[in-house]
């Protein structure tokens, strides 16, 4: 298992180049592959009718950009771990793990946010959905795509447990505990979160910015940051049998550069470019989603007495028969108060605060310079 690029010659900005850096996204690829062959030999000893759910999990773990992954081997890289050593396995079965986790997420996510697209192909409860017209089936096609798409979720929550308990197989009981320990608070922390996202948006909108951005910034935490960075370098590190004082860093690093990357979603879910986000432009704005940015924009209307910014951003987010004329003059709105530029700062700033304690770490190289350049893509992304 020879992993020798050298990486200083690549783009920070590059994600795809990064992480295919000693071929963590080959080595996680064909462990997912390995487990839709799998899955499509125990449904089909099931019921010949399952085939679509192997399909629809293919689907979705044929896209993302494996960062999750990339962070927990190159954390365990910076804590000694050895791209040629018997552990070398088990790291990328945990990045397949990961990944797994994560198209759960996206699954049951996409449901409750009523979300049409995902990588530019129809959500999973939208194409259910759709095949429930498409062959004259009986009952409401709305509500049999959302209960194939929440199964589908938790098919993908199972192949999550399931690589994750054949990585810690071979290792040390010791090693084995800290890293269960982190991964069993990432999947509650992430639950906890998605609950949060929810009981937000149910709740009044627009009458206090301040407590609709202090819950914004809970539901980022919790639902997004940790799990997309800090769990993923906690588990590089507790892989690599770090002590107390190193996963405390590595925590400290990952929750503000895990905020900073899902204040970067935010400012591209409605500002972003559909042919590299593979959602609409704009969708966040129709699907109502209640984030810092907009919770900025409020609160700078209302600050400088623009009754119209705060009377059109209250009617229009969440607004679903939107079309696209009417999603930029949101846009528009949004940025002349100011609010994107706030929220750049903001990013900055987190960024800033990782990188500098990323800086001060004595991690040996590469795994020192992939690590910082995988933290500016993060967030100087446009996807």
């Amino acid at each position: 298992m020879t992993r020798h690029t050298d990486p200083s010659s690549e783009s920070t900005s590059d994600v795809r180049t990064l992480v295919d850096l000693e071929d963590v996204r080959g080595g996680v690829d064909a462990l997912l592959a390995e487990h839709v062959t799998q899955l499509r030999g125990t449904l089909a000893a099931i019921s010949p009718e399952a085939d679509l759910l192997a399909d629809a999990v293919e689907r979705m773990l044929s896209g993302g950009k494996r960062l999750r992954a990339a962070f927990c081997w190159w954390s365990w890289r910076a804590h000694g771990g050895e791209p040629d050593g018997p552990d070398a396995a088990a790291v990328l079965r945990v990045g397949a793990a990961l990944e797994l986790f994560q198209a759960a997420a996206l699954f049951h996510d996409d449901v409750m946010d009523d979300s049409d697209t995902r990588r530019g192909l129809p959500a999973a409860h939208r194409a259910f959905a759709d095949l429930h017209v498409e062959q004259g089936l009986h009952g409401d096609a709305v509500r049999f795509g959302t209960s194939a798409a929440i199964l589908l979720g938790d098919l993908a929550l199972v192949a999550s447990e399931q690589e994750f308990a054949r990585a810690l197989e071979p290792l040390p009981l010791a090693r084995q505990q800290r890293a269960r320990a982190v991964f069993d608070l990432m999947r509650t922390e992430v639950t906890v979160g998605q609950y949060l996202d929810v009981l937000a948006q149910s709740q009044p909108w627009g009458r206090d910015p301040a407590a609709d951005e202090r819950r914004a910034r809970e539901v980022i935490r919790a639902k997004s940051a940790r799990y997309s960075v800090e769990h993923p370098l906690s588990l590089g590190a507790a892989l690599a049998d770090a002590d107390d004082d190193a996963l405390a860093t590595v925590r400290a690093v990952g929750l503000p550069l895990g905020e900073a990357f899902q204040l970067r979603d935010d400012v591209l879910g409605v500002f972003g470019d559909p042919a590299t986000t593979g959602k609409p432009a704009g969708d966040d704005v129709r699907e109502g989603k209640r984030t810092v940015l907009v919770a900025r924009a409020a609160r700078r209307a209302r600050e400088r007495g623009d009754a119209a910014t705060g009377d059109l951003l209250g009617a229009s987010l969440g607004d679903r028969t939107l079309d696209d004329a009417q999603v930029a003059r949101v846009a528009r709105a949004i940025r002349a108060t100011g609010a994107v530029d706030e929220v750049e700062r903001l990013i900055d700033d987190l960024a800033h605060e990782a990188l500098s304690l990323l800086a001060e770490q004595p991690w040996p190289a590469p795994a020192a310079d992939v690590l910082t350049r995988l933290a500016h893509a993060a967030v100087d992304r446009r996807a």
